[in-house]
């Protein structure tokens, strides 16, 4: 496995791999990697033949009072683990590689970016987009594995693919949990051992929801008040949104038909966390 930090020597270890015929998986990640990025790992293995990682802290889908400079970092420890999972390259830039001048260019996704989590976060999803184009410009993979936690994320990468025609495959991947039910996330090691405890209760108000929705409620704002309730009787949380939308539009649902995402975001401490659950689907 090489770790590769510029733009032209990443291109050119990719282009001799296709020179060989060989399939191109990307998995985009910040780093500080955990079971869930691994997940991604071990299906683009599956799915290709050569596996990029980018582990890039990307600072343009960060906002002024968010946690750039915090974010957790251990490059020595993510390398360990893509040669564990055997990953072909790491692709591991400087901000200045990617960043080199004042960027005048970005990627704007409407619409799907108004509602959850870019309600609260303004320019994220415009970061996210520009630098996910960015890699894929620069690796130029067949496809590419995203974790389905971040699910806005996920439908806004594959709304960028279909409408600028970018020829990769976008494959969300199920959330990786921890024991206790906690969708595993690098933000989680911000949480204290009293704040870790009470994080779970994210998912179980998520299973809750389901488990309605199964019974046959169909308002969300019952489902939504039960939600609350769960959430608001532990200490340390903050609820932001809970959302219960179209999995493909996500607008709010008035009346729940055949299906549903149920999404939420959670201050614990001072820690966001975000899940969701998707109802509807044989395999959710």
């Amino acid at each position: 496995m090489e770790c590769i930090k510029t733009i032209n020597e990443v291109r050119s270890i990719v282009r001799k791999a296709k020179k060989e015929g060989k399939r191109i998986g990307l998995v985009p990640t910040m780093g500080y990697l955990h079971e869930g990025h691994l997940s991604l790992m071990r299906m683009a293995r599956e799915k290709s033949d050569f596996v990029a990682v980018s582990i890039f802290v990307n600072p343009i889908q960060f906002g002024p009072n968010e946690d750039y400079e915090s974010y957790p970092r251990n490059m020595k420890r993510d390398l360990r683990l893509c040669e564990d999972v055997g990953i072909d390259v790491v692709f591991a830039p400087e901000v200045p590689e990617m960043y080199p001048e004042e960027l005048l260019t970005h990627v704007v996704v409407e619409k799907i970016t108004d509602n959850l989590c870019g309600t609260f976060r303004p320019g994220h999803f415009t970061g996210v987009a520009t630098v996910v184009s960015k890699l894929f410009n620069i690796i130029q993979p067949d496809i590419a594995v995203f974790g389905q936690k971040d699910y806005q994320q996920l439908v806004v990468i594959k709304r960028m693919v279909r409408d600028l025609n970018i020829p990769v495959e976008v494959i969300g991947a199920p959330t990786v949990r921890e024991e206790d039910g906690l969708a595993r996330s690098s933000r989680n090691s911000y949480l204290s051992y009293e704040e870790r405890k009470v994080a779970p209760v994210l998912y179980q108000s998520l299973l809750k929801a389901k488990g309605m929705l199964d019974k046959g409620e169909r308002n969300p704002d019952n489902i939504k008040k039960v939600m609350e309730v769960m959430i608001s009787s532990k200490p340390y949380t903050s609820i932001q949104y809970i959302s219960i939308a179209n999995p493909c539009t996500l607008e709010d649902l008035e009346v729940i038909k055949d299906k549903a995402l149920v999404a939420l975001a959670v201050y614990v401490g001072k820690t966001r966390l975000i899940d969701n659950i998707l109802w509807g689907y044989e395999d959710a």
